[in-house]
């Protein structure tokens, strides 16, 4: 079968091949891919930005696919049903963090962007009916990253006024749909006017281009100040967050791209009686939660492009150049 694989020996670090098609042990099942979407989880694996990087490892977290083959002790009722993956590995039983031996679908263990994909029977769920396969693979990871953010630590609620940072990429985008599907005012921001003006379009009530000096004043005196901010740049935004939280509000983190703080205003911190939360992922509870609010409010992933799996380092290098505006797919 054709996979794409974690290597270490081309320029590119990944590469299309041949590999054996997997096998089922007795509690797993066989799924014949149908499309898979992209995180910028693979593409960090790729530019050896990740944590244990193993070479010669499937990638892929996101994916939509049809069981072809069961175990013995699955029920035979899921073959030929169509369903998505959750892609946590050993959460572990404390709700609130995952446990040590806490890993990700697509490296080490082997992924979503293959022909077919073994997984245990109870990391599938059923697709969502109202999407299509390429929508309902971009939901898993962001979705769940998204959503544990947005509600268990952010807290969003009806008439919320919520920021969302870097509206475009996976997490964010789905942390925006949320909270608007939960009633919330939303604002957001990016550095590109396109990205802006599609914003807008999907019904932020302010949008701000982080390049402009003025922006964070701009959103303060716009918004009145927020509720509940959820963030993955991190670095020196960390400051400007203080200035944009209400008192005692949530600050949410789920990344940090821009890396660390040069310095932090603790003091700010503590007079604005504000929490900082880090999140990252959910447990299986929350991924179960997620897609029955999916479901009840008929939320679609918001895609970018679907190219065919052979053109998948394409959108590898399309993701790196940070235009996109949703999920990258792919489909087989």
């Amino acid at each position: 079968m054709k996979a794409l694989l974690l290597v270490d020996e081309v320029e590119d670090k990944v590469q299309l091949a041949e590999i054996e098609k997997p096998s089922i042990g007795p509690n797993e099942v066989l799924i014949k891919m149908q499309a898979a979407a992209l995180n910028h989880r693979d593409q960090w694996c790729r530019q050896g930005m990740y944590p244990a990087i193993e070479y010669g490892s499937v990638l892929g977290s996101d994916g939509c696919g049809i069981i072809e083959e069961i175990g013995s002790n699955v029920y035979v009722g899921w073959l030929n049903k169509t369903v998505i993956i959750n892609p946590n590995i050993n959460w572990g039983d404390n709700p609130h963090a995952q446990s040590d031996l806490y890993n990700i679908l697509g490296m080490p263990s082997n992924g979503t962007f293959a022909e077919y994909l073994v997984v245990p029977f109870d990391r599938i769920v059923e697709k969502p009916s109202h999407l299509t396969n390429e929508e309902a693979s971009a939901l898993p990871l962001g979705g769940l990253t998204a959503f544990r953010a947005v509600f268990t630590k952010g807290q969003v609620k009806k008439d919320s006024k919520v920021f969302v940072s870097g509206i475009g990429g996976g997490v964010a985008q789905f942390a925006f749909q949320f909270s608007k599907a939960q009633g919330a005012e939303v604002y957001t921001n990016s550095g590109n006017e396109t990205k802006i003006k599609k914003a807008l379009e999907l019904g932020a009530t302010g949008v701000y281009n982080y390049n402009d000096d003025d922006w964070i004043k701009k959103a303060i005196n716009e918004s009145g100040g927020f509720d509940v901010i959820i963030d993955s740049a991190g670095g020196d935004y960390m400051n400007h967050h203080l200035k944009m939280i209400k008192r005692g509000g949530n600050i949410v983190y789920y990344g940090s791209t821009t890396g660390m703080p040069k310095n932090f205003d603790i003091f700010r911190l503590f007079f604005s009686q504000a929490q900082i939360h880090g999140s990252t992922m959910g447990n299986d509870e929350e991924f179960a939660e997620m897609l029955d609010f999916v479901d009840k409010s008929k939320i679609k992933p918001i895609l970018d492009s679907v190219r065919p799996f052979d053109e998948i380092v394409s959108a590898f290098d399309e993701m790196k150049a940070g235009k996109q505006f949703g999920k990258l797919v792919v489909k087989f």
